[in-house]
């Protein structure tokens, strides 16, 4: 009995107390000024890959919206690469340029849809910029993301920057309200990673890249085009950071089926990064980021199967102390915050625990299909938070 208890609490400080102490300690590193060079007048000539396939809808507003960027025109790039959509979109595309000829928009089309990381690396080839900014068609940047983002990117030994997701319809339903709490607690804790040294999550809304480092999109393969890509550049000892004034705007689905595809898919992709994380770290291959791999490897390898210890374990003692536990829980509840995070952390590690075995038993997904809610995008809404 005594053991079991011991037992319970070991586990859930590994699952739960784990995560609490993490986020502690990145809130406070996120306090902390920046260790790095930060150059306002730092103006790189840049290249935008924006990668497409069937955004026929959204994809003039993307434009759009990269059009109003201040940025000086002479030092911007914008590709769009089309994995052969069959929805009109570069029909889309082509009305546009003929629209707006003072900005320099370059098209590739590939053969066949191959996956996003295919089409980015496609446009790598293109890119005559000295920054690679991949930017996706449904994610919109404030006007002056460019000059606000780019200083940080001044400093040698930053390689690559991402930004912050902000969701354009938090409050639509329960779902966008948890997911809006859910981003904002982990942009605090890449906020700490990158003053203690590195973040290894990047968003595909704004993600910016030195071509020098850059060898190509996702080469290991991980099926993740955004975090698979920093892989390489930890391994070189290049910091990869998160900018908070590198906001992007999104919708979010309003559903809760919606909300899982795009959880699904992602943790498939991560649980495959963090996978050969440890493996460098067991190489000893990561020389500089070792805290911030291994506590995402706790938290995103190790604690999702302590947690499934900890349910087998919770059931006998539901049995001996039905109502202790039963109370705790209501408690819990009736915090509103500590109810948001507690259902989130325990979605997430349900979902990484079936991607873990997913993984193990060799399924993969590298296919680049889109999430449910381009129907969200609207013109009245880009228009309202003054994207477009």
């Amino acid at each position: 009995m005594i053991s079991l208890i011991i037992l319970w609490f070991i586990l859930c400080s590994i699952s739960f107390g784990a995560l609490g102490f993490i986020f502690v300690s990145m809130r406070n590193a996120a306090l902390r000024p920046w260790r790095i060079k930060i150059d306002k007048s730092y103006k790189p000539k840049v290249s935008i890959v924006v990668p497409t396939y069937n955004e026929s809808s959204i994809i003039r507003f993307k434009l759009e919206n990269l059009s109003k960027v201040n940025y000086p025109r002479d030092l911007m790039q914008v590709l769009v690469v089309d994995s052969n959509s069959d929805d009109g979109t570069i029909s889309v595309v082509n009305n546009f340029l003929k629209q707006h000829p003072e900005i320099n928009i370059k098209v590739l089309v590939e053969s066949e849809k191959k996956g996003k990381s295919a089409a980015l690396n496609l446009g790598l080839k293109h890119c005559e910029g000295d920054v690679v900014i991949v930017s996706d068609a449904d994610c919109f940047w404030s006007h002056d993301i460019l000059d606000d983002a780019l200083p940080f990117l001044a400093d040698p030994n930053v390689g690559a920057i991402s930004g912050p997701k902000i969701l354009l319809n938090p409050e639509q339903s329960w779902v966008t309200k948890t997911e809006s709490a859910y981003l904002n607690s982990m942009n605090l804790m890449r906020l700490g990673e990158s003053k203690i040294d590195s973040t290894l999550w990047f968003e595909g809304g704004f993600s910016a890249y030195k071509k020098e480092a850059i060898e190509a999109f996702d080469p290991y393969n991980t099926g993740s085009d955004d975090c698979g890509t920093i892989i390489k550049f930890v391994e070189k000892n290049y910091r990869t950071i998160f900018v908070p004034e590198a906001k992007f705007f999104s919708a979010f689905p309003v559903t809760w089926r919606g909300k899982m595809d795009i959880k699904i898919r992602r943790t498939n992709q991560l649980v495959r990064v963090f996978s050969k994380y440890a493996a460098l770290l067991l190489g000893k291959r990561v020389k500089n980021s070792k805290r911030v791999v291994s506590q995402n490897l706790l938290l995103f390898l190790c604690s999702p199967i302590m947690f499934t210890l900890l349910l087998i374990t919770t059931i006998p003692l539901l049995f001996i102390f039905p109502y202790s536990l039963v109370i705790s829980l209501f408690a819990v509840f009736f915090i509103p915050k500590a109810r948001t995070y507690l259902f989130e952390a325990i979605q997430n590690y349900f979902i990484l625990l079936i991607t873990i075995f997913s993984v193990a038993f060799g399924k993969k997904s590298i296919v680049w299909n889109k999430p449910q809610d381009r129907s969200l995008l609207t013109e009245d809404m880009l228009r309202r938070h003054r994207l477009i």
